[in-house]
């Protein structure tokens, strides 16, 4: 995810959004951004990666409900990976591309059920160019903490490694959607463990996809990594 990046240009969707999109998306980037300042947040780094960031692209996993410290996090702390993050081609993925666009993070539009087949090409020239991905793999969708497919193919297709990011927040907010979004309270602790990279082999199939696909999502974990402090 970057501050900028050079293949925004040429990699992605480039359909310039409708004007809600980005007046809500810019809206939505200055609310996560000032609520992130205010969280403290502590770090648990067992990749190695803030202290020796690997020069190939990695493929950042976390889950859906998780996702609104991850951008304040890669700023704050690693501001020099760039890359894309994949978002669905439905218009709350266009107001969610926008909200990335002003952190500096391009986007990947699509889903398995919407420019499935364009965005898996994209994501596969951002990682050959160099950059990072990030996927939210229970998204856009759900079933919550179920980890698609799509993550595991692509770390298989492309080489590169999976490295699987729990977020566990102290005093949160929990929206009544399908994922129970969280929402960090203000000035609350937020607890971000970087977990060992992973690989995947080339043209796993069958069962041993399976097993892989599985594996990766019990890496993850749920609902046991989130603090018992979390709120309805």
């Amino acid at each position: 995810m970057p501050r900028q990046n050079p293949l925004a240009n040429s990699l992605g969707d480039q359909r310039r959004p409708p004007f809600k999109a980005r007046a809500l998306g810019r809206l939505l980037a200055i609310l996560i951004g000032g609520l992130g300042r205010t969280c403290r947040i502590t770090t648990d780094d067992r990749c190695g990666m803030l202290d020796s960031a690997p020069d190939e692209p990695l493929l950042w996993a976390f889950w859906h409900n998780r996702i609104m410290i991850v951008p304040t996090f890669w700023r704050k702390f690693l501001p020099e990976r760039g890359g894309a993050v994949l978002t669905s081609a439905s218009k709350d993925g266009a107001i969610l591309a926008e909200t990335l666009r002003c952190f500096g993070a391009a986007s990947v539009r699509g889903s398995s059920s919407r420019r499935g087949a364009a965005a898996s090409r994209e994501m596969i020239e951002w990682v050959a160019a160099g950059y990072d991905l990030a996927i939210t793999p229970d998204g856009p969708r759900g079933p919550r903490y179920r980890l698609a497919p799509g993550i595991v193919k692509l770390a298989g297709k492309t080489g590169a490694r999976i490295m699987p990011v729990r977020v566990d927040f102290e005093n949160a907010w929990r929206l009544k959607s399908w994922d129970q979004f969280r929402i960090p309270k203000p000035f609350s602790k937020v607890h971000i463990t970087l977990l060992p990279f992973e690989s995947v082999a080339e043209e796993l199939d069958g069962d041993a996809f399976e097993a892989e696909r599985k594996r990766i999502e019990a890496v993850l974990g749920g609902d046991e990594t989130a603090s018992a402090s979390e709120i309805s």
